[in-house]
């Protein structure tokens, strides 16, 4: 009995010594404003032209993130390269016509096409359908009793009077809602009377894509003004525009034509990777995405608060994990500092990663996420708006995450941490709009740190001089302090919560 005794006391001990962490602050205090600033205006300068996706401007800003990752002595995270490529396909419209009675309109100026969704194709018809507002769901059916099988069909743009356009997801679906009835009922194209269109000139490219395939092919839209309109219906316009003529068949002999390409493009994640010890084969991610908005002729979208913010911090964040390792107190798990690209264009970039890991995702123990962290939300009415995160995320998948998340922000950083964004309610829905979430949809435990809404969002005015560097220095240091014990803490993180289901 007592020999068994002395050998639980041996592995009790042995159990605490292992538990036992180094003190993370004094490599903390080398994430500092005055580093985040200098790289933030280099990251958000004008020579990388806002970091498109699949542009020269996004291609400089993996380079400079590859060159700090290989300044700093990480290793490459993808076999021997830094970067992980993935295709992007993106459309570029050639021509689009559309005629009347043998009167051809302007593109940009009598009508537009969305590029994305339309198809190269010529048709011609004798007759325009007119279906009202084109809804065909629950509550109306705008296609009761009309045959418009093989017709063109002409629509009007918007809403009802008295029907409420849905919010959240349901809004993105709802764009879509007046092609998908057309398909529905059997038409080849769709002429959509919007009110006071083009707003204004359209690109001749379309959204980019992951996939050169789409999962559905809707009729062609051409989005028309009035003048179109009414020489399709002529003296009957007035009962098109108040939609008393729904079911009508207008004669007019119309031509629609519509060329397109599909460029082939590439962009990559940067990877940068930091070997533990004896949990090695473990790795822990800590992401952002480089990625804005590109320009638009001489207007530049700089996005410092989004991304550049998350990106700096986590070239700040490698470089004290980096000073750590050669101080001898490194991470017992390997971390991956993974820096993605097309975020902005549909969480291209992580979706790609999660989809082809290099890191298997079952050993991932978790991914600590930062998308804007620069900024104070000026709708926060709540507290000290110069001392809070929120923090997003930490209560789901892992029982594990709140604690380890709140013990170390006590500890340490002392910030508010505003939980507003876990309301699955919330019409943001913030949740699923950052990297995390590709993580997150793979079982993989995360927390997301975010500043809030403010009025530079996605504007060309989100420069790095309006950035408050002190409460950034302070957020990014909380991201660190948490992944200090993420990567050194004996077990990984615990997925014991199921995943949630969007609500909307």
């Amino acid at each position: 009995m007592k020999k068994l005794l002395l050998l639980l006391s041996v592995c009790a001990a042995g159990a605490a010594q292992a538990q036992k962490i180094p003190d993370p602050r004094p490599f903390a205090k080398t994430i500092t404003a005055d580093d985040l600033k200098k790289h933030l205006f280099i990251v958000a300068s004008a020579d990388f032209e806002g970091r498109e996706t699949a542009t020269e401007g996004q291609r400089k800003a993996a380079a400079y993130i590859e060159n700090d990752f290989r300044n700093l002595g990480l290793k490459p995270g993808n076999g021997d390269n830094y970067q992980l490529q993935y295709p992007v396909f993106q459309d570029s419209l050639e021509s689009a016509a559309l005629s009347v009675n043998g009167k051809s309109f302007t593109f940009n100026t009598d009508f537009f096409v969305p590029v994305t969704g339309d198809y190269t194709a010529e048709m011609g018809a004798a007759d325009v359908v007119f279906a009202g507002y084109g809804i065909s769901d629950s509550s109306r059916d705008d296609y009761k009793d009309l045959n418009v099988r093989g017709k063109i069909v002409m629509v009007l743009g918007g809403l009802p009077q008295g029907m409420q356009m849905p919010s959240g997801r349901a809004a993105r679906r709802f764009a879509f809602a007046k092609q998908e009835a057309a398909q529905k009922n059997g038409a080849v194209a769709i002429l959509i009377l919007q009110a006071n269109a083009p707003r204004n000139v359209r690109e001749p490219k379309g959204n980019m894509s992951m996939t050169e395939f789409p999962r559905a092919i809707f009729p062609n839209s051409f989005y028309i003004t009035e003048t179109v309109a009414k020489a399709i219906a002529q003296n009957d316009f007035a009962a098109v525009q108040n939609g008393s003529s729904r079911g009508k068949s207008y004669p007019a002999n119309i031509h629609l034509g519509v060329k397109k390409t599909t460029l082939h493009l590439q962009s990559s994640d940067v990877l940068g990777f930091l070997e533990g010890t004896d949990l090695k084969d473990q790795v822990l991610v800590i992401s952002a995405h480089y990625d804005h908005l590109g320009k638009r002729g001489n207007v530049i979208w700089y996005g410092a608060d989004d991304d550049g913010s998350g990106t700096v911090s986590v070239l700040e964040l490698a470089e004290a994990f980096a000073k750590a390792k050669a101080a001898g107190k490194g991470p017992r798990r390997s971390i991956l500092f993974l820096a993605n690209s097309g975020e902005e264009k549909g969480l291209f970039g992580s979706q790609y990663y999660s989809e082809h890991p290099i890191y298997p995702l079952e050993k991932t123990t978790a991914d600590l996420n930062i998308d804007m962290i620069g900024r104070i939300d000026p709708n926060r009415k709540i507290g000290d708006s110069t001392n809070y995160v929120y923090v997003v995320g930490s209560d789901k998948l892992s029982t594990e995450l709140k604690p380890i998340s709140e013990g170390n922000n006590k500890k340490y950083s002392k910030l508010e941490l505003d939980y507003k964004f876990d309301d699955p309610t919330d019409p943001e829905m913030i949740y699923y709009r950052s990297d995390h979430f590709n993580f997150a949809r793979k079982g993989v435990p995360i927390i997301f740190y975010f500043d809030g809404i403010h009025k530079d969002y996605h504007q060309p005015t989100d420069t790095p001089d309006k950035i408050n560097y002190d409460i950034m220095e302070k957020r990014a240091r909380l991201v660190f302090f948490t992944a200090w014990e993420m990567a050194d803490r004996n077990e990984m993180i615990k997925r014991d919560i199921a995943l949630p289901t969007m609500s909307r």
